[in-house]
């Protein structure tokens, strides 16, 4: 029986406009088969909350800014909206239409459109898990560096001292790499030193899940609320480092190096493939959270537009945060660049006093104030005469130094909390920054654990009949098995499951998706079901972009990322200890056995539904027109009545359905 939404405030006066509106339901519907937990939105603004805070996670701020400096500036984001406009957005529109024409999570929904493809819904159930377990920890993370924020001065400002003398780890490296890898996580040397747990981080990661168990134990009415703030907020937060952030010294040059366009890159395919990998992520797709907002949607809703709307929010938002990161790192980058060249110059005037320099090499400077000296003159005088000075002098690169730490965790707990550091009235933006971090990870926590219920709780009737329970229980396990993260080595495991558990199987997920729904249910016949509910047809041009671009483009990164995991001998970065420095490190053999059985675990409802399918048609000899969400591989015209339109007939018949306008 098709699902309808809930009653809200505008159903209650029984008008016509509230039923076009949609965002309304029957009231009090008679042999409902729905349990009384499923709940709609109660206007477009919570939805698109909703949908906003999923996508829009840690990955646009930490991720996408390091792509974009990494791979071209400008060239990088033509590229990528590209990508979007081709790929992205047309695979997003099919979950979206997928949720709201069947009203189910990701199992039912592929479940209904071929029994023998209900592993998929499954298997993004298990991604989603492998996700929620990992992400939750970076919250946990950054609670703890929210509570170190009220503090002055921070306690990563400076090197500690051990009987009035400086830690030398310290000294070797920095007072924020210290406090991260030492304070913060007491990370052990590599991956195979395991250590104990992580006292202050245990602590966090059960505040953590106890907040998502908090905003969850009463499905999206409760997310929804928090989601008001958790979703506005980060908004704010960025345009006030954005407007903080132009105004110090050093922003423009690191906007500049951020943007300027290398139109080179397009030549290289692993630009290609880390493009695809972001707007693949950034949107969401494959873990069923997209299709799970969707389905609380009435059957006339916009999703069409709510596709371009929401995809434009997310790249927006992760030009915004690049503006930010970049304006902040060109600070940062240009502040150590300039106690650089002041040592330098020093050093220089040093060797003058002694005779071991020709004073015409070095005459252009004013050794008087050695902070005078622009990056620009020094550069330019470096590539000159620097080889011809005696003395371990640098270049002091301003380029070179952004590049340092500007990916992930680096980019959040060292880069950035160094340059906040730096600025008057530190605690408050360490505080603003942090609780940023943990809003954006909220958001995007809701919708990857409503990834997980919804799904279960519309496929199995006593998990909906018990989903508050269902919800703490998840919480439970959840946290239990993320104690695994807590261990000092726990950050090595974090980098495993964010590089490795979910990307090859969610591209096989959307891959499955896509063919299913272009070739197996059939893309005109799809477009005939929406249609149905949007009472218009979409373009004709996304009948050849699902079944030929986006199907071929998937299959490539697939290949790609496939081909990139055997050539190389996949790595982490470590930290040495004695050294006080990152090194990468080749994963040992078995943490190597660890991921291959995790990207195995995620993929293999898919073979088992196919399998239970096939074995059921066997001993269950049913006729074919009885059984829901058969398919063939067929053309279809205006007056074909498809399993959705009807399902919607009887529907009406039963007078239990929304009429489809």
């Amino acid at each position: 029986m098709e699902k309808q939404p809930l009653p809200t405030d505008d159903d209650k006066t029984g008008t016509a406009e509230s039923e076009i509106d949609g965002y309304a339901g029957e009231e009090g519907q008679q042999g409902s088969a729905e349990p009384a937990a499923r709940a709609g939105w109660n206007s477009k603004i919570e939805y698109f909350l909703a949908q906003v805070g999923f996508s829009v996670g840690l990955g646009n701020v930490w991720r996408f800014p390091y792509l974009c400096h990494q791979n071209g500036g400008g060239a990088f984001l033509f590229l990528y909206v590209l990508l979007m406009l081709v790929v992205g957005i047309p695979l997003f529109f099919l979950e979206l239409a997928a949720g709201q024409a069947i009203r189910q999570g990701s199992i039912g929904v592929w479940k209904y459109i071929s029994p023998r493809l209900a592993g998929i819904g499954y298997s993004s159930c298990v991604v989603c898990f492998f996700v929620a377990l990992y992400y939750n920890v970076i919250l946990a993370w950054s609670l703890f560096y929210l509570g170190n924020s009220f503090q002055y001065p921070l306690p990563w400002e400076q090197c500690p001292k051990q009987e009035n003398v400086t830690v030398k780890e310290c000294e070797k490296g920095s007072p924020t790499s210290y406090f991260w890898y030492r304070k913060a996580l007491d990370i052990t040397d590599s991956i195979d030193e395991t250590g104990s747990f992580n006292p202050y981080i245990v602590c966090c990661l059960l505040a953590a899940w106890t907040i998502v168990c908090l905003g969850m134990f009463k499905g999206i009415k409760t997310s929804v609320k928090v989601m008001y703030f958790s979703s506005i907020f980060p908004y704010v937060v960025l345009f006030c480092f954005l407007v903080r952030g132009l105004m110090l010294d050093g922003a423009l040059e690191g906007i500049t190096y951020m943007f300027y366009p290398k139109l080179e890159i397009w030549a290289d395919i692993q630009v290609w493939r880390q493009a695809a990998t972001q707007v693949f992520f950034a949107l969401g797709l494959g873990f069923g959270s997209i299709i799970a907002y969707s389905s609380y949607n009435p059957k006339n809703n916009n999703c069409h537009r709510d596709a371009f709307t929401v995809s434009s929010i997310n790249f927006l938002t992760s030009v915004l945060a690049t503006l930010v990161v970049f304006a902040v790192l060109g600070f940062r980058a240009k502040n150590k660049v300039t106690d650089c060249i002041e040592s330098n110059v020093k050093m220089l005037s040093d060797h003058l006093r002694s005779g071991d320099v020709d004073q015409s090499l070095v005459s252009a400077f004013d050794y008087s104030n050695p902070r005078s000296v622009s990056v620009e003159d020094y550069s330019a005088w470096f590539k000159q005469h620097g080889n011809s000075v005696p003395g371990n002098l640098t270049d002091c690169d301003l380029e070179k130094e952004m590049q340092k730490g500007v990916e992930g965790t680096g980019l959040a707990f060292i880069a950035f909390t160094e340059a906040m550091s730096l600025l008057p009235g530190s605690p408050f933006w360490s505080a603003l920054f942090f609780l940023m971090l943990l809003n954006l990870g909220l958001s995007t926590m809701f919708g990857t654990m409503e990834g997980i219920l919804a799904p279960l709780t519309d496929r199995f009737k006593t998990l909906a009949n018990n989903k508050t329970k269902l919800t703490i229980f998840s919480c439970i396990i959840g946290f239990l098995i993320g104690l695994l993260f807590t261990q000092r080595c726990g950050n090595y495991f974090v980098m495993m499951f964010d590089d490795y558990s979910a990307t090859l199987p969610l591209i096989i997920v959307v891959v499955f998706e896509t063919f299913s729904v272009s070739w197996l249910y059939g893309a005109d016949r799809f477009l005939d079901d929406i249609e149905g509910m949007l009472g218009w047809r979409p373009h004709v041009i996304y009948k050849y972009l699902w079944k030929y671009i986006c199907l071929l483009a998937m299959l490539g990164l697939l290949g790609a990322t496939t081909v990139r995991m055997f050539i190389k001998r996949p790595t982490y970065m470590a930290w040495n200890q004695e050294k006080a420095s990152e090194e990468y490190l080749e994963y040992p053999s078995w943490a190597l056995a660890v991921l291959a059985i995790l990207i195995i675990f995620a993929m293999m409802p898919v073979p088992v539904g196919l399998i239970h399918a096939v074995l059921q048609d066997r001993t269950k000899q049913t006729p074919r027109d009885t059984e829901i969400g058969q398919y063939s591989i067929v053309s279809t015209d205006d007056k074909c009545e498809t399993p959705m339109t009807d399902m919607s007939e009887l529907d009406q018949r039963s007078g239990t359905a929304a009429s489809l306008s």
